[in-house]
């Protein structure tokens, strides 16, 4: 069985002053906290053993979410003293990710999507199936980021001259990709285009809802969504 990690580690700097006395993940969206959408959609796409990794503040999402009984699924801590950033942050956490070193799912706590996360399973099958080291979910590039990530052709991401997409946040990644790393600080980017650089970085297209909530405004933006039943919060 598959298990998956949300990352739930940043300051969330641009939301103070939301983020000065709790922490972003538990910020609340149309009165529900961001995080708990996430784990409730993994868990009913069948993903049910969950690691979260925290930082700032950190004491509160386990206080808040505990051992996830309630949400029929099991939650596993990755406390880091200070922020690891991405690498770092899943690097530390692979002994409750990823025990026997099989693929896990990743998906950044501050995005907001209607993402069918059962399409990951599907997805961990042919990563294994290929070889490749990572898949990464894809989506139309959003106001802030207008050029794009990377490029996603024939199934393969990698960089280059081309119409790029936006990265989601949301992956599928093998133990494999962070071979040789040390613990520490460190952003998985660079690891992820190594990666593509050998032709091992695998990838989809989702056109459904996906909202990058990193500031005030677009958390808004979020809940007026929700509200309005643009997007549905099952």
């Amino acid at each position: 069985m598959m298990r998956g990690m949300i990352l739930a580690a940043g300051l969330g700097t641009r939301m103070r002053p939301l983020t000065l006395t709790t922490p972003k993940p538990l910020i609340k969206v149309a009165g529900k906290a961001l995080i708990e959408y996430h784990i409730e959609r993994l868990v009913a796409g069948g993903i049910t053993e969950l690691v979260i990794n925290h930082a700032w503040l950190g004491e509160q999402l386990e206080r808040a979410l505990g051992n996830g009984e309630p949400y029929g699924a099991g939650i596993v801590y990755s406390p880091e003293s200070d922020a690891l950033e991405t690498g770092g942050g899943i690097f530390q956490a692979l002994p409750l990710v990823s025990p026997q070193e099989e693929p896990f799912a990743v998906i950044n706590g501050d995005v907001f999507t209607d993402y069918p996360t059962k399409s990951l399973l599907a997805a961990q099958a042919r990563l294994d199936a290929s070889g490749a080291l990572a898949h990464l979910v894809m989506v139309n590039n959003p106001e802030h980021n207008p050029d794009g990530d990377f490029i996603l052709t024939g199934g393969n991401v990698s960089e280059g001259d081309g119409e790029r997409l936006t990265f989601s946040g949301i992956s599928i990644l093998s133990p494999r990709l962070f071979v040789g790393c040390q613990s520490g600080k460190f952003a998985l980017a660079p690891l992820l285009r190594e990666a593509m650089a050998k032709g091992l970085v695998s990838g989809e297209h989702y056109a459904g809802y996906w909202r990058d909530i990193g500031t005030i405004e677009r958390l808004q933006a979020v809940e007026k969504d929700l509200t309005g039943n643009h997007i549905t919060a099952e």
